[in-house]
C-alpha cells in the first residue's frame, strides 16, 4: 500500500520513542518508521503508483507550506488491520484536513480510516496493555509545532519513501 505522508520532524519521532518506553508490553515503532499519512493512495504495486502519484501531484499544485501541531496523546482500542491498541500522537491541523478531503475527491477514501473518519496521527506503539495506554493518555504531552515544507509518497510494503513533493508545491 502506499501512500503521502507528511514526514515527522525528529523533535515528533524522538517524543514518540520516548513515550513507547512507557508501554513495555507494545510494539513500538523503530526509527524511521513514523509517519503521519495525509492519504492512502489505493494501490499495491509500482504499476498502479505512478498514474496515482502523477494525479495527486497534479492535485498538489499550487499547495502551500502548512502548519502541524502534537496535540497530545490518543488511542484506537480497536484496529482492524493490526494489534491493538494503537497509542498515538494527535495531530491538529485544519490545512492537514483540507488537503485530506481534497485527496479524497480524487482517490476514493478508504472505509473506516479516512474522509469522515480521517484521524491525523503518529504511531507510538501497537498492542499491549489498554491500561497503559489510558495511563499515558491522561499524562498528555506539550505541544510541538513544525511547518510541512515537503509531503512524501511512502511505499508502506517497503517501508522506505517512494518520492517527495516540495510545498509549496
Amino acid at each position: 500500500m502506499y501512500s503521502l505522508n507528511v514526514p515527522p520532524p525528529s523533535e515528533v519521532t524522538a517524543l514518540a520513542q520516548s513515550l513507547a518506553r512507557d508501554l513495555p508490553m507494545a510494539r513500538a515503532r523503530a526509527r524511521g518508521e513514523h509517519t503521519l499519512v495525509a492519504k492512502r493512495l489505493r494501490v499495491d504495486d509500482r504499476t498502479d503508483f505512478h498514474p496515482a502519484a502523477a494525479r495527486v501531484r497534479d492535485a498538489l499544485a499550487g499547495t502551500p507550506t502548512f502548519e502541524v501541531k502534537t496535540d497530545g496523546i490518543g488511542y484506537f482500542s480497536e484496529d482492524p488491520v493490526g494489534p491493538s491498541p494503537v497509542v498515538y500522537l494527535a495531530i491538529e491541523s485544519p490545512e492537514l484536513y483540507r488537503l485530506h478531503r481534497r485527496l479524497c475527491e480524487i482517490i476514493d477514501p478508504v472505509e473506516n480510516f479516512e474522509g469522515d473518519d480521517y484521524t491525523p496521527h503518529v504511531t507510538i506503539a501497537r498492542g499491549g496493555d489498554i491500561d497503559a495506554a489510558e495511563r499515558l493518555v491522561e499524562r498528555g504531552v506539550d505541544p510541538v509545532t513544525w511547518t510541512v515544507t515537503e509531503l512524501q509518497f511512502w511505499d508502506a510494503k517497503r517501508s522506505l519513501a517512494a518520492g517527495t513533493v516540495s510545498l509549496p508545491a
